[in-house]
């Protein structure tokens, strides 16, 4: 479940930011009774970016990285932090 958040998120901000994608249109005829490729277009598309992607990102990333923690998960955070203030002392 994990990896499909983090690809949701990795499309999400690619929306958010835009990108530039390639898109090939090809045009086949018959020559002598066989299908060849008579046209090949490659061309650059901008995606402009999107303002409801970066809405949608900002509410699936917490910017606040404890407010998704449990209470035990926070305690454990409190001792590791009390624990590195202590140690540079």
């Amino acid at each position: 479940m994990k990896n499909n958040d983090d690809k949701l998120i990795k499309a999400v901000r690619k929306r958010a930011v835009g990108y530039t994608s390639e898109e090939c249109v090809e045009e086949y005829a018959v020559v002598d009774g066989e299908l060849q490729l008579s046209k090949k277009k490659i061309t650059q598309k901008d995606v402009p970016p999107d303002c409801g992607a970066v809405k949608l990102l900002l509410e699936l990333i917490p910017a606040d990285p404890y407010s998704q923690m449990s209470e035990q998960q926070l305690k454990e955070e409190k001792t590791r932090l009390l624990g590195l203030l202590k140690s540079e002392t």
